[in-house]
């Protein structure tokens, strides 16, 4: 005998009525956005302001933390905030996550005095996080509270308070952290850029945080990933010869892998030119007697180009906007240095095939 769920009325019911799901989805989606844009207007509606001023003290303080910043939530605010502590790691900042309850369960211990605690509640009530506020204070730890009025309980024992204003959590009875969480994320993603803002951070310090996978890549420099370099396994060859002639100086050496493409230069050593396995192929189609012609009547001047320091990512859209296999590499000079292949992008999974 089967058993019909016994919600099974509800839903025959929504569907009867016509509702779909794209009216809740749109609808959620649409309230944490104007809860962001409150967010947003209240600073920018007074750059000097109590809450303008409030944001910059918090980031003052983060800014100048010697130590780690510590963030801790219970439940969902805690899981916002392990990502919070993601990002302010990502940005070079320490951060690591401390779950209220453990912490007077032991882990106290891993607060420091030189540390900053970000206390999350939306409530500002939650008695795990303004007892662990209560204790932290007591301890002279520096205290960043995040919860919906500045006149919480948690608000009182941090030294710096964002508040969130008043919420319509987003979805089926209003119930569920949804704005709520939403914009606590948005407030520690908007922290953590203006604390790198203000430290300056590079790219080179955020490759070092990421080096791996996509974003890894895509910043990692062209030198780095070079394959065909000059002096070691890719000729250059001058623009005076002949296409035969050119051939047969970079195709025929047998102590170089082949490239797709023969760099040529002018008198002065500088990059005159590119001339590749495409080219070649409509010459002759053209042509037959091409093989005699002068290859700087043939080839394609004043190509496009990286240089050494230039990111992968630059070299990606130079192939997604141009549609070329082959990009010569040059110093500061104009000189060639290098060859990059796009199948060596592709191998690196900096390009899709």
């Amino acid at each position: 005998m089967s058993v019909t769920p016994s919600n099974s009325k509800n839903h025959e019911d929504l569907s009867s009525t016509g509702e779909r799901a794209t009216g809740c989805i749109s609808d959620v989606l649409r309230t944490e956005a104007e809860a962001i844009q409150r967010l947003a207007d209240a600073v920018a509606a007074d750059p000097t302001g109590p809450e303008a001023t409030r944001w910059e003290t918090a980031v003052d303080l983060i800014a100048g933390c010697e130590g780690h910043v510590v963030v801790s939530g219970m439940g969902k605010s805690g899981l916002i905030g392990a990502k919070i502590s993601a990002t302010f790691s990502s940005v070079g900042i320490p951060s690591n996550v401390l779950h209220p309850a453990e912490a007077v369960h032991g882990d106290l211990g891993r607060i420091r005095r030189d540390d900053v605690v970000m206390l999350l509640s939306y409530s500002g009530t939650t008695e795990e996080v303004v007892n662990l506020a209560t204790i932290l204070k007591a301890d002279g730890v520096p205290r960043l509270g995040i919860s919906a009025r500045h006149d919480s309980k948690l608000a009182e024992l941090c030294d710096v308070h964002i508040a969130l204003g008043e919420l319509e959590e987003a979805g089926t009875l209003n119930l569920a952290p949804t704005t709520s969480t939403t914009a606590t994320l948005a407030c520690g993603d908007a922290l953590a850029m203006a604390v790198a803002r203000r430290r300056r951070l590079t790219e080179d310090e955020f490759h070092r945080h990421h080096p791996g996978g996509k974003l890894g890549s895509s910043l990692r420099s062209v030198d780095e990933v070079m394959r065909l370099r000059v002096g070691e396994n890719l000729p250059v060859v001058s623009q005076n010869h002949s296409v035969k002639q050119a051939l047969d100086e970079a195709w025929t050496d047998g102590d170089h892998r082949r490239a797709g493409a023969i760099m040529l230069v002018d008198d002065e050593g500088r990059l005159s030119g590119i001339f590749t396995d495409g080219d070649l192929r409509r010459l002759m189609m053209e042509d037959p007697q091409g093989l005699s012609r002068p290859i700087r009547d043939v080839m394609t001047t004043h190509p496009r180009s990286l240089r050494l320091d230039d990111r992968t990512r630059d070299a990606r859209q130079l192939i997604a906007e141009h549609r070329i296999d082959e990009i010569p590499v040059v110093d500061e000079d104009g000189r060639p240095r290098g060859l990059i292949d796009v199948q060596d992008l592709i191998t690196l999974k900096i390009v899709q095939e």
